[in-house]
């Protein structure tokens, strides 16, 4: 019996990684609850069972005096049994969570064992994790068996054991994918300067190299694009752009509204606001379709971008400047106050342009009168002669306004790179045609 004790927890400590001591200090204090019950002893009596670990024997003492020897009844000998399992299951739950705590941040393949709810149960070896719906690639779809990687976001304690949670939409799934699939970035040598990600869609992301020699967008690519494909792949076809980052934020702004071309960039660094003039032509590019391009750029970058067409701003430009009383100090109050239009003047009220600083109601008088003056002429001059303006449309409106990036954006001064389309014969896709309808998927 001794020696059949010892065999056992022997073979539970190497299958399940659970140490000696904790296995013996389990069973120990199982056998002297079992004894207590047995022997009817009270709780003011002391009792303690030692296993000797040469001969496996179980040496009980009650008060200090050992027993002869010791019959536990059958309820106290199953009382014993449970004890000694749930101390087993909670010393294998704390080297599971210790396990995998030091995995988040880390992406881990497992197999679809099942659904509950909408949510995807992984079993990841001994252990299972969660892949909340909420996680999920919008469309993809999953089948009970199939392979499944995922981003460990967080390990926690629940009362059914550690509860680990995956994520397929987190950026560092991307920064993941990219360190097992290109060495260099595991190297040190390419870093990862941001990622601006739509999960199921489109994903930006700006890499730099620590060595000139290496060029960090090639590496991230590879050969004839089988890197960036097979990214592309266990995103289920999800686009990604890889872009040079630059130092200067004029050439990284410029880099991340690729493939549209830029001719100018206006720069407000205390709001991190910038102002992309493009051709007339490359606006609808350079916006992306539903706004995307520019969306992604602006969180990428981290700056609010405003984008214009060439026309737009050459128009916006001398309406305030050729407004009679507007000089250099009363344009600064203006653009001070979010004025840089001759439209937005001429929309306001007289109460509305005295609340600017500096601006006193004869000045506003005269300004709202220069306003609307400029833009009656030149509503009047950039309309057909055959044609009519709506009725109750004020000329402001007949004005194309700039378009600001919804609250996101991306990248960096050159063509991102694109993944290959799957099957292909790998060239990469640097450029995009717009749609005809004007839009363009950025």
């Amino acid at each position: 019996m001794g020696n059949e004790l010892l065999s056992i927890i022997e073979s539970i400590e190497r299958d399940k990684g659970i140490d000696r001591n904790v296995l013996i200090q389990a069973v120990e204090d199982a056998v002297a609850t079992a004894a207590r019950k047995s022997e009817g002893l009270g709780e003011e009596d002391e009792v303690t069972a030692t296993i000797d670990q040469q001969r496996g024997r179980i040496v009980v003492t009650v008060n200090g005096r050992e027993l002869a020897s010791v019959q536990l009844t059958r309820i106290a000998a199953q009382t014993a049994k449970q004890v000694i399992i749930q101390k087993i299951r909670e010393a294998e739950r704390e080297i599971i969570f210790a396990e995998f705590q030091g995995r988040v941040g880390a992406i881990m393949t497992g197999s679809v064992h099942r659904f509950e709810r909408g949510d995807i149960i992984v079993e990841l070896g001994r252990a299972e994790a969660i892949l909340p719906k909420a996680e999920r690639i919008p469309h993809e779809e999953y089948h009970q068996g199939d392979r499944l990687q995922g981003y460990v976001v967080e390990v926690r304690k629940s009362a059914k054991g550690p509860a680990i949670v995956l994520s397929r939409t987190h950026e560092g799934f991307i920064r993941g994918l990219f360190a097992l699939e290109v060495p260099e970035i595991g190297e040190g040598i390419v870093e990862i300067k941001g990622i601006a990600r739509e999960p199921g869609d489109r994903t930006k992301i700006a890499v730099a190299s620590q060595d000139e020699k290496v060029d960090c967008v090639g590496a991230c690519v590879g050969m004839r694009g089988t890197r960036v494909k097979n990214i592309v792949r266990e995103l289920h076809g999800e686009k990604v752009d890889i872009i040079r980052w630059h130092e200067s934020i004029r050439e990284f702004i410029a880099a991340a509204l690729s493939p549209a071309n830029i001719s100018a960039i206006e720069l407000r660094e205390e709001a991190k606001q910038a102002v992309v003039i493009v051709a007339d032509d490359q606006l609808s590019l350079a916006i992306g379709k539903k706004g995307q391009n520019v969306r992604l750029a602006s969180k990428l970058t981290g700056w609010q971008l405003e984008m214009t067409s060439a026309s737009q701003h050459s128009a916006a430009e001398l309406s305030l400047r050729a407004l009679d009383g507007v000089g250099p100090t009363m344009e600064a109050r203006l653009r001070e106050a979010g004025i840089t239009t001759i439209q937005q003047v001429a929309a306001l009220t007289l109460e509305q342009l005295t609340d600017v600083k500096g601006v006193g109601q004869k000045i506003a008088q005269k300004l709202l009168a220069a306003a609307k003056a400029a833009m009656a002429a030149r509503t009047s001059q950039a309309a057909p002669a055959d044609a009519a303006v709506p009725e109750g449309a004020s000329p402001a409106e007949a004005q194309q306004p700039r378009v600001r990036a919804p609250e996101e954006d991306a990248p960096i001064g050159e063509p991102p790179t694109t993944a290959p389309p799957e099957g292909g014969e790998g060239t990469v896709t640097t450029t995009e045609e717009p749609e005809p309808s004007g839009e363009q998927d950025g």
